[in-house]
């Protein structure tokens, strides 16, 4: 009953976004990634090729250093990749985490959901399965990843992803052993808009089709071996074709506990607009995490989308694309964050 009100008081607030199909949403003011998508759709092509073609777009442009390669080098100086796409008709999904000396990532993710049983492959083995699969095998490393790598050595290894270890790792970096006794700190606030912005695409063909999928090189001096939110279904992204597609971007070591994704499709699948299933999943993570950084768009079966995203120190405002017949060029849209 409750959630039902909430459903309806949300819709009432937040009206939908124009209703128009095929449709591309894109996160973040990649334009040339949601024009690559737009492109393949009014080609002929599939919702699953609309995100393939929009993620790797943004691979290859390296979209503001945060997807694809040479960016956000680990704590050992290396760039790894992680990426998911997902069939809302056959709910297949494929994804890759921790992927090392392959540039398209989408690609292999596609390869994994199309060419396996799984739906996930990680590390060292994600890349040899690609190499087979016939990907090139290339130096994700660049001159500006290995500069910001080395300009945080020089700091001390400031900021990282520690607790509970010593020597303290506020004023030192590595190697770590863990402390006896465990301290329950705030959260630090390290992700924003220079370290961390996944590009998560919704796309929908003009039958209301849906795909997702999501292309990262994850947080700037991330932990090896890291995975974030990006390849886990329902946390990154997440499409069913009955009822619509989600896709986030943000802190994805908090947004992955909420599987906000997951929570805005089934609540559209419900009954309530985009932009409403987008504030909710927001809601939920907020609840226990007022500051945390992150956003997410959603868009239902008609072509109705919306976006939503969290209030916190250098996000007041985020900012989408959207390409639908209503234009037939990527326009940028924005929301106020709460």
């Amino acid at each position: 009953m409750f959630l039902s009100l909430l459903i309806f008081v949300l819709t009432v607030v937040f009206p939908l976004g124009n209703a128009s199909l095929p449709l591309v949403i894109n996160t973040w003011p990649f334009k040339n990634a949601s024009a690559a998508a737009w492109s393949t759709l009014q080609s002929g092509g599939s919702a699953v090729d609309a995100v393939e073609m929009g993620c790797a777009r943004c691979e290859m442009e390296q979209c503001n250093g945060s997807v694809g390669y040479g960016g956000s080098p680990d704590e050992s100086g290396e760039t790894t990749l992680d990426s998911m796409i997902m069939n809302g008709d056959t709910m297949e999904v494929g994804a890759v985490g921790d992927l090392r000396r392959i540039k398209n990532a989408i690609g292999v993710a596609r390869a994994v959901m199309e060419r396996t049983d799984h739906t996930l492959l990680v590390g060292e083995s994600a890349s040899v399965f690609a190499e087979n699969m016939g990907f090139v095998a290339e130096d994700l490393t660049t001159n500006r990843s290995m500069n910001i790598f080395s300009e945080w050595l020089r700091g001390n290894c400031q900021p990282n992803y520690r607790k509970n270890v010593f020597p303290d790792p506020s004023k030192s970096c590595g190697p770590y052993k863990p402390r006896r006794a465990l301290k329950q700190n705030k959260r630090a606030q390290h992700a924003n808009m220079r370290s961390h912005d996944t590009i998560g695409m919704i796309a929908l063909d003009k039958h209301g089709h849906v795909a997702a999928g999501t292309s990262t090189n994850g947080l700037t001096h991330k932990i090896r071996g890291r995975v974030g939110d990006s390849p886990i279904a329902g946390a990154g992204a997440y499409a069913d074709s009955s009822a619509g597609g989600a896709a986030a971007t943000g802190d994805g070591d908090v947004m992955m506990r909420f599987l906000p994704s997951y929570l805005a499709v089934e609540l559209m699948r419900a009954g309530a607009d985009p932009s409403a299933a987008c504030k909710t999943a927001i809601s939920r993570i907020k609840r226990h995490y007022s500051e945390f950084f992150g956003a997410i768009i959603c868009a239902n079966t008609t072509g109705h989308y919306g976006a939503a995203c969290n209030k916190a120190p250098g996000l007041t405002q985020f900012h989408f694309m959207v390409s639908d017949s209503e234009s037939d060029t990527p326009l940028l849209k924005s929301v106020d964050c709460f």
